[in-house]
């Protein structure tokens, strides 16, 4: 524990605390009135998975971490609380007793596949739901998941017609738990698939479709609304509710369209803003990147990629490497090995939206080695963000990438993006951009005054483009192999 002045000139009148709730991590963050990272502190969030394809997290082990985290940090940095921001895990949904604050089962993962039938089923719903949501029917957005839970606890709804359940998303969860408000911020409740992304409110035919009654859902507010004070933080409130990432998108500084981002983690994230209410590129989708103040709530494109960080997770169990490890045998394999992984563990994401879609491994022969099979890994995060920028190449030329997210600090994958893309790829100097963008956004709404992120670092294309061009093909005929492949890992040997 630290007392005295804070490092790097941030003894000033106090500091902005932003917590960014993810996956795998809970972190919290201070920052001075330069917004400057003065101090983190990081813990551990665990998950379950009771059955194949099913993820699950506990609410209440989630909202322990946070406030631990945030506990430490103040001790650390032994400063008063301006304000907080908070961003978070999107999709990822739960209920909780309206009585007492607890938790009714386990809160579903974003990456939860459990409802693949309960979408399949509502497939002669899926036009009508993508234009007023923007989103697929899908078993990653919250709207299944939530009534999948429902279906447990309240079958003929009469519990929530009572008020005796609400229902909410990670950052709802939390505010309530801190605070005492059931509300939701704009660009996460977009996430839902409730809600309408022209008027900004819950919709009722979406509500009908998926049968979550309006009774069990929060408020819908603006992502700087602030929250009632927080006693245990020093009467400090919440001025910044931001999807985790929404806040990295922030706190690259994208205001207007042109430029877009690439989120690197367990799956990832590309996302970028759309010019008034244009239209979104096939393949993606729709989504709110956030509503500031009375201002309009801006629109954004978005694809989300289900497996990228869990591809090296899973090779590292496999092979029984740390994936550091793997990282650093990936760069001793040859560039032009033939072998490719297709990592649709869960089906595929965008552009795709193919639930049905099996994991496979092709071109292997008995020359193929670890170093081989981590390399394919590390290819597979570039190709499929390469997907995901090929098809928002259709709202206007992508020249240039601002990624973030932990695997972003790796140069040799960042040189990789570069080359199988043939873009520029530039990464920012700050660290933790989801939680750096609320806590940013939480400093201005109070009025400080933050000054611009440092140069970034630019990896420009190394090889040809007739060297790119045919492994991108050699990708894109594995991919259709893996749209026809059952769920499943499957091997295709280089003999078939």
């Amino acid at each position: 524990m630290s007392n005295g002045p804070m490092p790097d000139g941030g003894a000033g009148p106090g500091v902005i605390v932003a917590i960014d709730q993810g996956t795998s991590a809970t972190k919290a963050i201070a920052l001075d009135g330069a917004g400057r990272l003065i101090a983190s502190v990081t813990t551990s969030v665990g998950q379950s998975h009771p059955r194949p394809g099913w993820v699950e997290q506990d609410a209440a082990e989630i909202l322990a971490g946070v406030r631990s985290a945030v506990a430490e940090l103040l001790d650390r940095v032994d400063a008063p609380v301006l304000g907080l921001g908070l961003s978070s895990q999107r999709e990822s949904a739960l209920l909780w007793d309206t009585r007492t604050g607890a938790p009714l089962g386990p809160m579903l993962g974003w990456q939860d596949r459990r409802t693949a039938t309960a979408a399949a089923g509502l497939a002669g719903h899926e036009e009508q739901v993508r234009e007023r949501s923007g989103l697929p029917i899908d078993p990653m957005f919250s709207a299944l998941k939530l009534a999948w839970l429902l279906d447990r606890v309240d079958p003929d709804r009469s519990r929530s017609a009572r008020g005796e359940i609400a229902a909410g998303t990670v950052d709802s969860w939390l505010v309530h738990a801190l605070t005492g408000e059931h509300r939701i911020e704009i660009g996460n409740a977009s996430r839902t698939q409730l809600l309408n992304l022209a008027t900004g409110g819950w919709d009722e035919h979406l509500l009908e479709i998926f049968g979550v009654p309006a009774a069990v859902l929060p408020r819908v507010v603006a992502s700087t609304e602030p929250t009632r004070p927080i006693a245990e933080f020093g009467g400090a409130r919440i001025h910044a509710v931001l999807g985790d990432s929404h806040s990295a998108l922030y706190a690259h500084g994208v205001r207007e369209p042109g430029a877009v981002k690439v989120t690197y983690g367990t799956g990832s994230s590309v996302m970028g803003l759309l010019a008034g209410d244009g239209q979104i590129p096939p393949g993606l989708v729709g989504t709110i990147a956030w509503q500031l103040g009375d201002a309009p709530h801006r629109l954004a494109f978005e694809g989300n990629i289900l497996a990228t960080g869990a591809t090296m997770a899973w090779l590292s169990r496999l092979l029984g490497r740390p994936v550091p490890d793997l990282a650093a045998l990936a760069r001793t394999a040859p560039a032009d090995h033939g072998v490719h992984l297709v990592p649709a563990f869960a089906g595929l994401g965008a552009p795709y939206w193919d639930p049905g879609a099996g994991a496979i491994l092709t071109g292997f022969d008995l020359g193929t080695d670890a170093a081989v099979l981590a390399r394919a890994g590390a290819e597979s995060i570039a190709h499929q963000v390469e997907d995901v920028l090929a098809a928002a190449d259709t709202a206007g030329p992508v020249t240039d990438v601002l990624v973030d997210g932990g695997p972003s600090s790796d140069d040799w994958l960042m040189q990789l993006q570069a080359d199988v893309s043939r873009r520029r790829v530039h990464r920012g100097a700050r660290d933790s951009l989801s939680a750096c963008g609320a806590g940013l956004l939480a400093a201005e709404t109070l009025g400080l005054r933050v000054p611009p992120d440092a140069p970034a670092t630019t990896f420009t294309p190394a090889i040809p483009a007739d060297r790119a061009g045919p492994r991108r093909e050699a990708w894109r005929r594995a991919v259709r192999l893996a749209r026809a492949t059952p769920s499943g890992i499957t091997a295709v040997p280089t003999t078939t």
